[in-house]
């Protein structure tokens, strides 16, 4: 009789899905206490002159396929549609004189238009 062998071997470490600057977690915490929701939830659609744009909302409840992350002390909802476009990214909250904004730094970016509002994003590729 042959004998099976059942080998093991250690898995490559996934990146964080999205994570949280401080300040961009302090904020959505001040809008989620203001509205009573409990989720941040991210995603992407085809839309603007470089083909896609980044969506935030707040949710009470994820969606059934969507993916939990918790980070910063917040948790943060990402549209399953969207996990390999955003995979790595990180959001920011960035005030000036003129304006407050929430950005995304997402390594699956290759290019935005001049405005701003777009963005192309290639899908994340395992290494």
């Amino acid at each position: 009789m042959s004998e099976t062998v059942t080998t093991t071997r250690a898995r490559r470490p996934r990146p964080k899905l999205v994570t949280l600057t401080d300040a961009a977690a302090e904020r959505v915490r001040e809008i989620l206490d203001e509205r009573g929701e409990g989720y941040l939830r991210v995603g992407v659609k085809n839309g603007g002159c470089a083909g896609m744009e980044y969506l935030m909302d707040y949710v009470s409840e994820p969606e059934k396929f969507d993916e939990i992350v918790e980070d910063n002390g917040v948790q943060i909802v990402v549209d399953a549609k969207a996990v390999l476009f955003i995979l790595g990214s990180v959001v920011d909250y960035e005030v000036d004189v003129l304006s407050s904004k929430f950005t995304f730094k997402n390594p699956n970016q290759t290019d935005a238009c001049g405005c701003g509002e777009s963005v192309t994003i290639v899908p994340f590729a395992a290494e």
